[in-house]
């Protein structure tokens, strides 16, 4: 059985790019990341309908940001778009162990094998084979495996990793974001098909 433990609480939203940047833009101005939640959550500068979702919204995203680097922070501020996609899949993959073994054990690999589309019962494949080793993948509800999947195949679409028609689209990392990514941790190159 393996040491890791899964966290399977990715259905709160997807790349998030715009909430993404604005706390990142603020984290620049105020270093802190607790000023930051704050300010969001005082102002509503996430634009949310409610207070609850503004704080779950805000929560989720810091809990990503806060796991990229300096580097990888300022490529989010001032990078092209694409590469703004990519720190934020980054970021996800950071979060979300699952999500990182997926995009290093089926993406990566299908791409490598020159095996182009992506369909979701790869994905389900994957799932189950996670769930006989990991008793909080097991006890995912069937309706939450779907939203699950769900989420994955459109954060893939966000970050411009998969096509419309699941098409996996090889990646184009700058040389600035490779050598950022390769600093912080060289295994996390392998989130992405190339």
């Amino acid at each position: 059985m393996s040491n890791t433990k899964y966290s399977m609480s990715f259905t709160t939203a997807t790349l998030l790019y715009r909430e993404s940047l604005t706390s990142a833009q603020l984290y620049t101005e105020l270093g802190n990341w607790d000023a930051v939640r704050d300010k969001i959550i005082a102002e509503n500068l996430l634009q949310m309908r409610t207070l609850n979702a503004s704080r779950r919204i805000v929560r989720e995203v810091i809990s990503r940001l806060k796991l990229l680097t300096s580097l990888e922070l300022e490529i989010l501020g001032d990078g092209m778009q694409h590469e703004q996609n990519y720190v934020l899949w980054l970021a996800v993959c950071k979060r979300y162990q699952f999500i990182y073994d997926f995009a290093v054990e089926v993406l990566r690999e299908k791409f490598l094998r020159f095996d182009f589309e992506l369909v979701h019962p790869e994905y389900d494949t994957f799932f189950q084979a996670k769930a006989e080793w990991h008793p909080e993948v097991e006890r995912v509800a069937p309706s939450t495996q779907g939203k699950l999947r769900q989420i994955v195949f459109k954060m893939l679409h966000e970050a411009e990793l998969l096509a419309k028609n699941n098409r996996i689209i090889p990646a184009l990392l700058t040389l600035r974001l490779h050598d950022a990514i390769e600093q912080d941790n060289p295994a996390y190159l392998a989130i992405f098909p190339s």
